[in-house]
């Protein structure tokens, strides 16, 4: 699956994407979330999860150009190819 298939399935099937065939890397703690980062095929999709509503709200690939990025290379070691996929 490319990043655009993924972006334009339903919220219930990028859960189900992603439990299934994503992999697990790491998760941050951001403002009021718990955002999962998962490799999927070639990308890295982020799940945002809100605690107090226990709900995934939003999953979205990976923008490298945000500063989240500085949480995850702090607690994992990274691809060097991380930075340049979006």
């Amino acid at each position: 699956m490319k990043v655009e298939e993924f972006v334009n399935l339903s919220l219930f099937k990028k859960i189900k994407t992603l439990y299934v065939e994503g992999e697990f890397v790491t998760s941050i703690r951001y403002y009021r979330y718990k955002v999962n980062l998962f490799l999927l095929n070639d990308f890295y999709v982020e799940a945002f999860y809100h605690p107090k509503t226990d709900r995934i709200e939003k999953i979205v690939p990976f923008d490298s150009n945000h500063t989240r990025k500085k949480f995850y290379t702090d607690q994992v070691k990274l691809p060097h190819w991380f930075e340049k996929v979006s």
